[in-house]
């Protein structure tokens, strides 16, 4: 592949003991090139780790590009790998495609230490985003990992350096930058509302709760002590994995970081030239009384920066009633709605969405769409619309509002150094404890 390595045209996909499903199947030039595709050396070679909901989306939709070869999926639900691995010899098959010698691994470091791997993409519970990431870019591998970047601060941090240290292509799965939203932080980085003092981002939630859950059978197939990975131990009960996660703090903050990465996304872009970090943050929230979920259920945050910038998230308007999900830039003459999922843009006067941005203006970038633009990054090895410092820079800040509602109380925030300054209580919550064996 251009500008990493070519595809190694010995192609022996192995069996990694009991993990991989499959027998040894070799690639030959022919399966490789052929009419109406690209040649071998002219394809990325992809691996999947986590191929559960949102990740076997993109197994599906990315088994139909004919510049990509998927070689590997991985999961420790043996059901989840095995469909995913169907998924991909069914598209194959249909395409006339060669469909043998996909792989399914149960261990994400088996599937890493395949060669012939250019790239992987990585779906698992936000608990593993970082184990996943910062190993795969010690492998040599590009990454697209799946929002938010990490589910704690310190991990996120890792993430970053790993990519830059190992000069990989990284991409965040912070679609919404991939949209309309770009619009209107055109508009905004280029002063088209005046001075921007505010940013409302608009963040309802379900109040998901459920009571306590006895412990069940893990079911057959599922690693259930890999999947807690770094987490502490805890009895297995279905309500506790798979979607079901995004409500346990041990695994991700819910919706503050599930949803809340894609709202936050849009407002740090938009504002980013006054950014480096907020210096002062402060929340209060609500959380389920009793019961399996303890995330969130409803919150109010305030950001301060250096700037004079403020950064406010709301789960409920000042009435109580819902807020559609969305940012709100406010500037001294005017302002700016974006609709999360969809893009459509409000503003007032309505005649800023008309104007257009002049050559020699601010120009973000501007993405064909999330995974080509991946892909095309992978090829020239330049950025991506959502590398890695920025997915740290929206994970921190939404990790920030969770540490704040937690401790209910007023932080001062180190942007630099990325610590609470002489606060021990904050700062044991920026670096989770993490169950041997793992470890960044």
């Amino acid at each position: 592949m251009a500008g990493k390595r070519r595809f190694t045209r010995r192609g022996f996909l192995r069996t990694a003991g009991t993990a991989a499903v499959g027998v040894p199947y070799v690639l030959t030039s022919e399966a490789l090139a052929g009419p109406g595709r690209p040649a071998a050396s002219d394809r990325i070679v992809m691996g999947f780790i986590g191929v559960g909901g949102q990740g076997g989306g993109h197994v599906r939709g990315i088994s139909g590009r004919r510049d990509v070869q998927i070689l590997a999926v991985c999961d420790v639900d043996e059901g989840h790998r095995l469909r995913a691995k169907k998924d991909v010899e069914d598209r194959y098959t249909r395409d006339k495609r060669p469909a043998g010698g996909v792989v399914a691994y149960h261990d994400f470091r088996e599937l890493l230490a395949r060669d012939e791997i250019d790239a992987i993409l990585t779906a698992p519970p936000d608990h593993w985003h970082a184990l996943v990431s910062v190993a795969a870019a010690k492998a040599g591998k590009d990454i697209y990992c799946e929002k938010p970047l990490a589910s704690s601060i310190a991990e996120g941090r890792a993430v970053a350096d790993a990519v830059r240290r190992y000069q990989r292509v990284f991409q965040t799965g912070s679609q919404e930058r991939s949209g309309r939203a770009r619009i209107a932080c055109e508009l905004v980085r280029n002063g088209r509302i005046g001075k921007l003092h505010t940013i409302r981002t608009y963040l309802p939630t379900d109040g998901r709760q459920t009571g306590n859950h006895a412990p069940q059978p893990v079911p057959d197939g599922f690693d259930y002590d890999f999947w807690l990975g770094r987490a502490p131990w805890a009895p297995y009960t279905s309500a506790r994995c798979h979607f079901n996660f995004r409500w346990i703090r041990d695994y991700s903050p819910g919706e503050l970081t599930d949803r809340g990465a894609h709202v936050n996304d849009i407002a740090l872009w938009g504002a980013e030239p006054q950014l480096v970090g907020p210096v002062k943050v402060r929340g209060k929230g609500q959380f389920p009384k009793n019961g399996l979920w303890n995330s969130a259920i409803e919150y109010h945050i305030e950001y301060e920066y250096a700037s004079g910038l403020r950064i406010i998230t709301d789960s409920r308007l000042p009435d109580g009633r819902k807020p559609p999900r969305g940012i709100k830039f406010e500037g001294s003459d005017g302002w700016i709605f974006v609709h999360i999922h969809g893009g459509h843009l409000e503003a007032e006067p309505e005649s800023v969405l008309k104007e257009t941005i002049g050559e020699n203006e601010v120009h973000l970038h501007r993405s064909p769409g999330h995974h080509e633009d991946w892909f095309r990054a992978i090829r020239s090895r330049g950025p991506t619309v959502a590398p890695a410092d920025q997915g740290h820079r929206t994970a921190s800040f939404c990790h920030l509002g969770n540490i704040a509602i937690l401790l209910d109380r007023d932080l001062l925030w180190d942007p630099d150094h990325e610590e609470f300054p002489d606060d021990d209580e904050a700062n044991r919550m920026v670096r989770p404890h993490m169950r041997e064996p793992w470890t960044l």
